[in-house]
């Protein structure tokens, strides 16, 4: 399990690792594009100044897988096995432009874990996707199926390109391209796409599509997240948001507080953040804030979420609604609130804010919005810290649902759906309250060292070969 293997295509660069216990080695060929960048917010690098060393997504989740395998007293060659992607695909993706002129772009799909099922994560594209914030969130991922017992590996895919700056007609080319470049390692019993930051359930048909027309046959198990007439589940769309809501629920009521008497502000408007907060007014909770890349709202007597998805729709964006006062987007995290909900990037909440942060519970929305300086400030401040991994783990429970549901050529009903990714939600919040709670652990430290513990008792139990 040492080897490293590397793979060339005839029209594109790319390299594949397999690696093993003791081989933390960066892949054997690392693109111009890429190599020694991080992906850093702008929220995050405010406040970052005094640092010696800024963390990145990547070194906040080795940070914490370190933490949960001290605890659990593993053995360093199993800490290094599960610190190392098993697979790692590099590739330069040519786009023919609409005006016939040609650019290309540098792709990624990680692979962090088998051990306990085919790898399952989604597709992001975003101008400044690198590999090693891909590895960080192949790696969540692969915690997050653990925590909540999806029989899954975590994967993690990414495209360096900023979609509002092309066509659809581009946008399927490029898609296509980057589909039939990662074919030789993905499959519905290798690694199942789904879609992230950037991508959408159009995405996953053009995926589909390409697979399957390579296949010879319709597959529509190799990717989730896709249209409901294309064999996509009722309630995936919105199945990462009403996790969310479910889990920030369920916190509130933890720390005493009753939804209906309670206020939140939700940083990101997107797929995530603008049905959380319709998701939480709909329980009754006053949403006072939310903000986008572009800027922030607030009214203390809350916000209309109907009226304020009216106005995205037809602007873009929640800057200008009438019905609030523009805030600084930065300043939205600090609001004093009783809940928080990061759903946007990652590492937003560091240590240059965390001390400001008004909220009783942060619930994260997105994958590693906060860094462990951030956690460590917050815990001694009594802050409640919902992890990523428990909180946004709806969208994998659904695509998990909508997996099942392929291969069976069954389909569920939209209640059955809903009831289904409620218990799983609820019961693995029980489950990560009491591991803490008996252990005298944070959430997140909790929450890791269960994954973590599941996964390496898979890979004991498997063995090494040969």
């Amino acid at each position: 399990m040492t080897d490293t293997t590397t793979m060339t295509s005839s029209a594109t660069s790319a390299a594949v690792q397999s690696a093993g216990s003791g081989d933390l080695r960066d892949t054997p060929f690392e693109p111009v594009a890429t190599r020694g960048t991080t992906s850093i917010s702008p929220d995050r690098a405010a406040g970052h100044a005094a640092d010696a060393h800024v963390a990145t997504p990547l070194s906040d989740a080795r940070s914490q897988l370190a933490e949960a395998v001290g605890l659990l007293g593993l053995t360093d060659g199993l800490h290094q096995m599960l610190a190392t992607p098993r697979r790692e695909l590099t590739v330069a993706v040519p786009l023919r432009l609409d005006s016939g002129e040609s650019r290309l772009y540098i792709g990624h799909r990680v692979q962090h874990n088998f051990s306990r099922g085919p790898a399952k994560g989604g597709l992001r594209y975003a101008p400044n996707v690198n590999l090693d914030e891909v590895r960080a969130l192949a790696m969540w991922m692969t915690w997050k199926c653990a925590l909540l017992d999806v029989p899954y590996g975590g994967a993690k895919g990414g495209l360096a390109i900023d979609p509002r700056e092309h066509s659809m007609a581009e946008l399927e080319r490029v898609t296509r391209r980057y589909t039939s470049e990662i074919l030789p390692i993905i499959g519905p019993e290798r690694d199942i796409p789904a879609p992230d930051i950037g991508t959408d359930e159009q995405t996953m048909a053009w995926m589909m599509d390409t697979y399957s027309v390579n296949s010879g046959y319709t597959v529509p198990g190799i990717v989730t997240g896709k249209p409901i007439s294309l064999g996509g589940s009722q309630g995936r769309a919105s199945a990462t948001s009403r996790g969310v809501t479910h889990i920030a629920l369920a916190a509130l009521r933890h720390v005493g507080l009753e939804p209906a008497s309670s206020t939140a502000a939700v940083q990101g408007f997107g797929k995530v953040g603008a049905d959380a907060a319709r998701f939480l007014a709909e329980a009754g909770v006053t949403v006072t804030g939310v903000s986008d890349q572009y800027g922030a709202v607030f009214s203390a007597a809350g916000l209309d979420i109907g009226a304020l998805n009216d106005h995205v729709r037809a602007t873009g964006s929640v800057v200008g609604f009438a019905g609030a006062e523009p805030i600084d987007g930065a300043d939205l995290l600090t609001l004093d609130v009783d809940l928080l909900v990061p759903a946007a990037v990652e590492g937003v909440l560091h240590d240059g804010n965390a001390a400001r942060v008004g909220a009783k519970v942060v619930v994260e929305g997105a994958n590693g919005p906060t860094t462990p300086a951030a956690d460590r400030i917050m815990r001694e401040r009594g802050v409640l810290v919902v992890p990523d991994i428990l909180a946004n783990a709806g969208g994998v429970i659904v695509s998990y649902f909508e997996w099942v549901q392929a291969n069976q050529a069954y389909w569920w009903r939209a209640d059955e759906v809903e009831s289904r990714l409620e218990e799983r939600m609820l019961s693995a919040w029980q489950c990560v309250l009491g591991y803490a709670d008996a252990r005298g652990l944070s959430l997140r430290t909790a929450a890791t060292a269960l994954a973590v513990e599941r996964v390496a008792e898979a890979h004991k139990l498997r063995g090494l070969y040969p």
